[in-house]
């Protein structure tokens, strides 16, 4: 049923890049904010300047993960510790706190700029389960979650929201771990083994594997599936279109494949 194992009895679905077409702006705002960061620090040491590569980078440090986790991830990989600061630090401010603020001022920003549009095989995967009464959560490590849901016109599509707030709220450690996934599965009342995770990021995918969930659905929108299957992915698809039943190629099945 839907392109998953009979024994699935819930949906839980990650947001930038798998339902809404969010990710690249995410990307976008990260690279604005780490240059301008870079830049600095250059200007500072009298080192060599080395841009944010928003496609590797972003696959390997940020995407997935909760803000602070990204920004921590990202500058150890240039060698670069900063204090971790308080939330009260300004946007720009030399710490882990100040960087997050800027890149999250800025992807505000570039939201409201340029609207926010979901992915049509997605809408028409969830629309699928409602009609059969089938129980769906939002997992996003995003705080601004519930925002870009309601933009997208599709915030009431969902049973259950956990997302940065929540996981901030209830002490919940982001993707790569599980327990954000875990929590919207309780909070559905099903069991990790029949529920599927749908997810775009590696980080993501990985989370999935860790919770033994009954399926992980590697969404591929940047030709990554080897390392969404590598990472934890049980099927991967580029559209969940590509599971809902009817003609044409099944996920994983290339064109022409016998049925």
């Amino acid at each position: 049923m839907l392109g998953l194992p009979d024994d699935i009895r819930a949906f839980l679905f990650d947001l930038d890049g798998v339902l809404t077409q969010t990710a690249t702006v995410h990307a976008a705002a990260w690279k604005d904010t780490f240059d301008a960061f870079l830049r600095a620090e250059a200007a500072r040491t009298g080192g060599p300047f080395t841009p944010f590569d928003a496609v590797a980078d972003y696959d390997a440090f940020v995407d997935g993960r909760p803000r602070l986790d990204g920004t921590r991830a990202f500058l150890r990989s240039r060698g670069i510790e900063l204090p971790e600061g308080t939330d009260a630090d300004p946007p720009g401010a030399r710490t882990v706190q100040g960087v997050s603020r800027a890149k999250n001022d800025t992807v505000l920003r570039m939201i409201r700029e340029q609207g926010v549009a979901p992915y049509e095989g997605s809408v028409a995967y969830v629309r699928r389960l409602r009609a059969l009464g089938l129980p769906a959560a939002v997992v996003s490590s995003s705080a601004n979650c519930r925002d870009v849901l309601r933009a997208a016109g599709i915030e009431g599509y969902f049973d259950v929201i956990v997302d940065g707030v929540v996981a901030k709220r209830d002490g919940l450690p982001g993707k790569p771990a599980p327990d954000t996934y875990l929590a919207a599965a309780r909070a559905l009342g099903v069991e990790p083994a029949h529920a599927a995770v749908f997810e775009d990021a590696l980080a993501g995918v990985a989370s999935g594997r860790a919770g033994g969930f009954g399926a992980v659905v590697g969404v591929d929108r940047t030709g990554q599936a080897a390392e969404l299957r590598r990472d934890g992915a049980s099927v991967v698809v580029q559209d969940l279109a590509e599971l809902i039943p009817g003609p044409g190629p099944r996920a994983d099945q290339p064109e022409g494949a016998p049925e």
